[in-house]
C-alpha cells in the first residue's frame, strides 16, 4: 500500500521490481500521519531533520534525527512526521539476507545517511548493473552493519495498562507512584508491577522512563532547551533530568545529540 498524505507523495513501493527504492517526505505546517498500512517490502524510516513517530504493532517507535526505524515486511504501521521534518523512506526487498527480522531502531552512520539521500535523488527505475544499482549494493552492506538502539515505548494491550500508557503520553510530567496508579485502577501495587513486567518486559519505573527518553529525544530534535524538557517531563530540577538521561544513554543530552548529528 502506498503512503498517502499531503506530506507523503503517492508511492507504491511494491510496484517497483528494484530490490531497494527510496522516497522523500517533508513536514508541512502541521504534523502529518499516514493511515495504518503494510507492504511487501521492508521499510526504513530515516529523519534527517525533525522527528518521526512510528506506530508499529504494540509500541510507539521514536525516530530521532540520527536514527531510523526498521519495519519488517507485512507489518502494519503508521508514520507521523513533525512539521519541520525531512524524512527519507527506504523500501527493501525482504529476500535480502542479513536484515533485522523484527521492528527496531537502528543507529545510522554518516556514510549510510548520505547513501540513502543520494539514492532518493536518483531515478528509482534504475537498471541492474547501473551506477545506482552498484550504490545500492554498498548501501545494503552498510545497512547490515548498523547497531540497534532502543527508542520505543511499548503500549500494552491489557486495558488498564493501555489506559495508563495513554495518560502518561498525555501528561508525561505525572510523577505518581506505582501504588497511586494501582489505586486509580482498582488493583494492588503488586498486580500493577506484575502486569507491567508481563506486558512490556520492563518495571513500571523503567517503562515510564522509556517514554521520557522517547519524548526527550523528540524535543531535543526540535531544538527545545534541556531546562524546558526537564520541566515538561516533571523532573524536580534540570540536574535530576540530566542524571536520568546520562544514566540511560551514557551521555548528557547536549553531548549525546552533538555526537549523533
Amino acid at each position: 500500500m502506498s503512503d498517502k498524505s499531503p506530506n507523503f507523495p503517492a508511492f507504491d513501493s511494491d510496484s517497483y521490481p528494484q530490490k531497494v527504492v527510496s522516497l522523500r517526505a517533508t513536514g508541512g505546517d502541521h504534523e502529518a500521519e499516514t493511515p495504518f498500512h503494510q507492504h511487501h517490502k521492508c521499510q526504513l524510516v530515516l529523519a534527517l531533520n525533525g522527528y518521526v513517530k512510528c506506530k508499529i504493532a504494540d509500541a510507539i517507535w521514536m525516530v530521532p534525527a540520527y536514527c531510523a526505524a526498521w519495519i519488517p515486511s507485512q507489518v502494519p504501521h503508521s508514520n507521523r512526521i513533525s512539521s519541520n521534518a525531512d524524512v527519507r523512506m527506504l523500501f527493501v526487498d525482504p529476500e535480502i539476507s542479513g536484515m533485522p527480522d523484527r521492528s527496531c531502531t537502528l543507529s545510522i552512520s554518516p556514510l549510510l545517511r548520505e547513501l540513502i539521500v543520494h539514492l532518493t535523488e536518483q531515478d528509482q527505475h534504475y537498471l541492474d548493473g547501473s551506477a545506482t544499482a552498484r550504490l545500492v549494493e554498498v548501501l545494503i552492506e552498510q545497512l547490515r552493519d548498523m547497531p540497534t538502539e532502543h527508542f520505543d515505548f511499548p503500549t500494552p494491550i491489557e486495558s488498564r495498562l493501555s489506559a495508563i500508557a495513554s495518560q502518561l503520553m498525555t501528561t508525561p510530567d505525572d510523577r505518581r507512584s506505582v501504588g497511586e496508579w494501582a489505586r486509580q485502577y482498582a488493583m494492588s501495587e503488586r498486580t500493577l508491577a506484575r502486569l507491567t513486567k508481563q506486558e512490556t518486559g520492563l518495571t513500571f519505573g523503567r517503562w515510564r522512563g522509556q517514554l521520557h527518553i522517547v519524548l526527550a529525544l523528540q524535543k531535543l530534535a526540535l531544538g527545545e532547551s534541556v531546562q524546558r524538557i526537564a520541566e515538561d517531563l516533571g523532573y524536580e530540577s534540570v540536574s535530576a533530568f540530566i542524571t536520568f538521561f546520562k544514566k540511560t544513554l551514557d551521555k548528557p543530552p547536549k553531548q549525546y545529540m552533538k555526537l549523533k548529528n
